[in-house]
């Protein structure tokens, strides 16, 4: 046995799919590790299967062996080559490469032969009975099934049926090959489980060659089996498949025999975890796309300004668990707001503006300030300061409402950030009463830095300035589920999961590529969109709010 990977072994294990490995590796029935990623291409990743994810490629990683990607294409319905592009590069994103990169597609030649195998082995039999009459005949969890009346063809006339299925004479649903088990299994997944059935559509890797197609609970033990896979790591639904996946390694007389192991699901609060639900909205045109960054998926994420390190962090916070648990959506933002806190450069940009007037700073004067990108750094970027400004109408009130309001008001004064301290010293207002400008002063001895400047005010507001700023498009998100709501996933979409807003946001903005990541002083973390974001064109989106309300990960 390999002394590192022994060492590894006796080390506590961080759960209990790594108890079972040390195990195996410490009695000797393996001598290295090798796990797998099995993504259907038939939409984009999303969070739920992103634990999935770390867990295969972090525990092969953990041990010093490898993991390979899989697409399980064995159902070319809904599958597409842009999800398999779109699956690579998600995984490539959070960090990870595999070791071979496979499709159960190539499989099939050695399936439909194992298939045959196992009708001369009288394991298998062609069935006539629909999908509805076996639901009858196949029984409930309290009474047992009851034979197919196709269950004793012999073996002659199965492999020409068979053959007869692969070659296109039958219509769809018209035949299916099944497992010849138990049709009294107290586990129904036992009880003659379809091993193939029929399905006249092209495939996106083997075009038109086949006409019927392997179920995923007998191609995936036979993937497993023929590329080495160690340990299959799967969801918990899979737990009762087990059984079946073992039957199909032990009939097809497979010499490795991999060991399927089960954890549970992970679900997060007012999140979609269903991959029917998200292509649904996304059909349906209730968000923009795969993408949206509304959407639990990872492109949708990576849009949103998520980093590849905030989710493992998270994934790792979360656990591996043999329950089913519900996961609070905060714990996730706090895990991207701890991440963008120590890497996002501070800009200064402000929603929904309204006009400040400095009428004691000369009017064709503008001068260059400086500020910080990061808390304590030294390293520092240039903004420029004129006559007029943009702030938030929500820092500004005409009358002080109490003691503990800090922000602008007519008489009051705040330190502008990186800037001067001004006084507000009256509001102008348009026909209808609404404030055109804020009409203040400036102490020209109160600059920021400025070893003669000693005053202090309580209140410190970020601004933009009106002769340098660039427009900005603000897209403001929240969850969108609520659950709160009743009804089904439609009806329970949240009212208010996208908000626009327009203001101006610092020149420093036009260094910055789409995707750049930073903070917006006293607003959040922020980024460029992916897309839309270009430097005539300036759209950002909202990452997370600065204010942390995690409070409980798990309940």
């Amino acid at each position: 046995m390999d002394t590192k990977l022994k060492a590894i072994a006796e080390t506590k294990a961080d759960n209990f799919i790594q108890e079972f490995i040390n195990e195996d590796i410490l009695s000797g029935k393996v001598d290295y590790i090798k796990t797998r990623f099995p993504p259907e291409p038939n939409g984009y990743l999303h969070i739920g299967h992103a634990k999935a994810l770390w867990i295969d490629f972090s525990t092969a990683e953990k041990y010093g062996g490898t993991c390979n990607l899989r697409f399980d294409d064995t159902n070319p319905a809904k599958e597409d080559e842009e999800y398999v592009d779109a699956i690579m590069e998600d995984i490539h994103w959070l960090g990870y490469d595999w070791d071979l990169l496979c499709y159960g597609s190539r499989y099939f030649d050695t399936c439909y032969e194992l298939a045959v195998k196992l009708i001369k082995k009288g394991v298998a039999y062609v069935d006539d009975l629909s999908k509805d009459e076996m639901r009858e005949y196949r029984g409930t969890l309290t009474e047992p099934g009851k034979n197919s009346p196709f269950r004793n063809r012999s073996v002659e006339e199965n492999l020409d049926l068979f053959e007869r299925m692969k070659n296109g004479e039958f219509e769809d649903g018209e035949k299916t090959l099944r497992a010849k088990i138990d049709m009294a299994s107290p586990n129904i997944n036992m009880r003659d489980p379809a091993l193939y059935r029929i399905l006249h559509l092209s495939h996106h890797q083997t075009g038109d060659k086949w006409c019927i197609y392997p179920m995923y609970d007998f191609a995936h033990p036979i993937q497993d089996a023929i590329e080495g896979i160690t340990h299959s790591l799967c969801s918990l639904e899979y737990e009762a498949h087990r059984p079946l996946y073992n039957w199909v390694v032990d009939q097809c007389e497979f010499e490795h025999k991999p060991r399927q192991i089960e954890f549970a699901r992970m679900n997060i609060t007012d999140t979609i975890m269903s991959k029917r639900y998200l292509r649904a909205l996304v059909e349906g045109g209730h968000v923009s796309g795969w993408d949206d960054p509304r959407m639990p998926t990872l492109c949708g994420m990576r849009r949103r300004g998520y980093t590849p390190e905030a989710i493992k962090d998270f994934l790792s916070r979360a656990g591996v668990a043999k329950a089913d648990s519900v996961i609070d959506f905060a714990m996730l933002e706090h895990c991207v707001r701890e991440d963008l806190n120590l890497r996002a450069k501070r800009l200064m940009g402000v929603i929904d503006p309204v006009k400040v007037v400095i009428e004691n700073y000369p009017e064709d004067k503008s001068e260059i300030l400086l500020a910080e990108d990061l808390p304590g750094s030294e390293e520092t970027h240039e903004i420029t300061f004129s006559r007029e400004l943009y702030i938030e109408k929500e820092d500004f009130m005409e009358v002080k409402p109490n003691s503990k309001y800090f922000r602008l008001y007519v008489g009051g004064e705040v330190r502008l950030k990186n800037a001067y301290i001004i006084k507000c010293e009256r509001v102008e207002k348009g026909e209808n009463g609404e404030i055109k400008e804020i009409i203040c002063t400036y102490d020209p001895l109160s600059k920021t830095g400025d070893v003669n400047s000693s005053r202090k005010v309580k209140g410190t507001l970020h601004w933009a300035d009106a002769k340098t700023a660039l427009p900005a498009e603000y897209r403001i998100y929240g969850p969108l589920m609520d659950d709160e709501k009743e009804g089904d996933f439609i009806e329970r979409l949240s009212d208010d999961s996208l908000e626009v807003k327009h203001g101006f946001i610092e020149k420093e903005i036009l260094k910055a590529g789409r995707g750049a990541k930073f903070q917006l002083l006293r607003r959040g973390y922020f980024c460029t969109d992916n897309k839309d974001h270009e430097e005539g064109h300036v759209v950002l989106n909202m990452t997370t709010g600065l204010r942390d309300t995690f409070s409980k990960t798990i309940r």
